[in-house]
């Protein structure tokens, strides 16, 4: 890694009605509500002001309408890759929170202790991040130095990529607590690798100055 100062800004999809009803979307295509729409456009607004250099979108239509709000207001064209769906979570998508712990109970309490468990027989989270993080490289060694790249994603995917990317160990990225409904987390580009700068931010990041002393 060079520290070219390349930056990426992680981008979670904006409100669906199965967010509402905490109901698993995971690789299900549920689109968004009115209030998803008018999220991605106000959030689009903002995340244009640090001029984005590319585009990059999971296909599932919440993350790709989210996607096509920024694209309106840089004219940039949003490039679609399957790799960036939401984990596929087998038996538990379509389930709400409640109905999974009292059918998974045991599987969900193992996940958020860190094991490694298919939720509902679906994919690792280490699958996840084997599938995203390579796109997410790959479209930033095409940024010129200093460029940004904006990722349009799902939560859990956008969680396990920035565990990838910071060479965290799988068990640990629990610890990167969750994205709300269009919200973002930005990674810097340093000589070292790759710095979380900003997680689960609604405004645009400000200069971090002196924060070692």
């Amino acid at each position: 890694m060079g520290g070219r100062g390349r930056r990426v800004v992680l981008w979670r999809h904006g409100q669906t009605a199965w967010n509402i009803e905490r109901r698993f979307q995971g690789s299900l295509d549920i689109e968004l509500t009115e209030t998803g729409t008018a999220q991605a456009r106000r959030s689009a607004r903002l995340l244009a002001a640090l001029k984005p250099d590319a585009i990059v979108a999971s296909d599932l239509k919440r993350a790709a309408a989210t996607a096509a709000e920024l694209a309106a207001v840089t004219g940039l064209t949003v490039s679609h890759d399957a790799s960036l769906r939401e984990t596929y979570a087998g038996r538990w998508q379509g389930l709400t929170h409640d109905e999974i712990m009292a059918q998974f109970g045991e599987e969900y309490t193992a996940w958020k202790r860190g094991e490694p468990v298919r939720r509902g027989g679906g994919e690792l989270e280490s699958e996840v991040a084997d599938r995203a993080a390579p796109v997410v490289l790959e479209s930033t060694e095409k940024l010129p130095d200093g460029g940004t790249l904006v990722v349009v994603s799902h939560g859990g995917t956008i969680r396990t990529t920035i565990g990838r990317l910071l060479g965290l160990e799988p068990r640990t990225w629990e610890a990167l607590g969750g994205l709300s409904n269009c919200c973002w987390s930005v990674l810097g580009e340093g000589v070292r690798g790759w710095r979380l700068l900003e997680h689960n931010a609604g405004s645009l990041p400000e200069p971090v100055l002196g924060d070692d002393d």
